[in-house]
């Protein structure tokens, strides 16, 4: 998987989505990071709601979903 930034973005952040999401779907998330904080939005709703997690909690979340 790589990650390609996100087009179109209106943000100050730097959106990337993963290479496995095309633009004709299915669409998926997108993520941002900035220091110690990882956001995380929907591609669909660009303007939507975001979560954010700390950088510890995201690379042990990506560990897990790895192993899966």
């Amino acid at each position: 998987m790589t990650i390609q930034p996100s087009a179109g973005s209106s943000s100050e952040l730097e959106w990337f989505k993963s290479s496995y999401s095309t633009n004709d779907g299915p669409e998926c998330v997108e993520v941002a990071a900035t220091p110690g904080t990882v956001r995380v939005r929907d591609s669909k709703n660009k303007q939507g709601p975001q979560l954010a997690f700390r950088s510890q909690e995201w690379a042990a979340f990506v560990s897990y979903a790895a192993d899966r």
